[in-house]
């Protein structure tokens, strides 16, 4: 994949209040381009470049992103099915493509209901750090975002990101952008009318150093929405796991709802205040066809699901948003 990929996403970026980001992204995308590229991406992309070109007739960003044309043949889903099945596993969904349903492992439709009341009309530029397949992209869009833009640099994300936009109408995939960097390649861009966090504090092995990032992303008045693992406990407790985390290697840090008030406080960050708190349940987060591994079952203690197979406090999830 060159930067060719890139150039309309680019050209998006130079019209907008982000554009003092273009004296280094296309470096970055270079560089990405030279080094990081997985194994699996070339086929990946040629899974996406082989869909077939349909109507998008029917559109819904809703709790299932939708895309439908008037009239498809058998024969055309039985081509999209198969080549969707070859981006698998798909995590973050769920999605319905003319006639192929993908259930996805997680529900995001789930997460989105519980942030979705408390954050209003978007507006203007808004950022997902960690957006995976790019579900909640399409989410802000229907909430009124100007453009969203998505960074993870999960390749694979980033392919079922372009498969999804393959199928969009014109008009919306203009209007959705995913670069597969990560936020230590953004800088202080002060530009973002709204940045979300969901699902990625607790892998940041330096919490308070991933938070000033998010606020060095967004304009004077912007907000950010963070949802994350918390703990039961008071100002000071944060747990910290030992190798793994509901079998999960890479969480580092898992404060209360109380710590993590103050975290924000500490980064500048105002007015911070819990909109929602809510234990992961299994009809969230679960295996599918499209997901066959294990998946929040698993990962829970048998014999008491309030614990996961560590014996740490089974994941409980908080939405946090607050302002600059």
């Amino acid at each position: 994949m060159n930067l060719d990929h890139f150039q309309a996403d680019l050209a998006a970026v130079a019209q907008s209040p982000l554009h003092p980001w273009l004296t280094r992204l296309p470096a970055q995308l270079e560089q990405w381009s030279r080094e990081q590229q997985h194994g699996e991406l070339k086929g990946w992309l040629s899974a996406v470049k082989a869909l077939p070109q349909l109507p998008a007739d029917e559109v819904a960003l809703t709790d299932t992103v939708r895309v439908n044309a008037a009239d498809v043949s058998s024969s055309a889903q039985q081509q999209i099915q198969g080549l969707l099945q070859q981006l698998m596993p798909w995590r973050k969904g769920p999605f319905h493509f003319h006639g192929v349903d993908i259930d996805t492992e997680w529900r995001s439709d789930y997460k989105w209901q519980r942030v979705a009341p408390h954050i209003g009309p978007l507006s203007g530029h808004v950022l997902d750090v960690g957006c995976g397949s790019g579900y909640h992209l399409w989410r802000m869009l229907e909430a009124g975002a100007e453009h969203v833009w998505g960074i993870d640099p999960g390749q694979l994300f980033m392919a079922q990101f372009l498969a999804t936009r393959h199928f969009m109408p014109p008009e919306l995939q203009a209007r959705a952008h995913y670069f597969p960097l990560g936020v230590d390649d953004l800088g202080p861009l002060h530009s973002f009318d709204t940045v979300f966090s969901m699902g990625v504090l607790y892998h940041r092995r330096s919490p308070i150093d991933f938070l000033t990032q998010l606020h060095d992303c967004l304009k004077v008045g912007g907000r950010l929405v963070l949802e994350t693992l918390v703990v039961d406990g008071d100002q000071q407790q944060v747990l910290v796991p030992g190798r793994t985390y509901a079998k999960m290697r890479n969480v580092w840090f898992i404060p209360s709802t109380a710590a993590l008030l103050h975290w924000l406080e500490r980064c500048r960050f105002k007015s911070a205040r819990v909109v929602d708190e809510s234990l992961t349940t299994v009809d969230e987060q679960r295996a599918t066809p499209w997901m066959q591994g294990q998946s929040l079952a698993d990962f829970l203690d048998p014999n008491d699901p309030t614990k996961t197979i560590e014996g740490y406090p089974a994941p409980r999830r908080a939405v946090i948003i607050c302002e600059t």
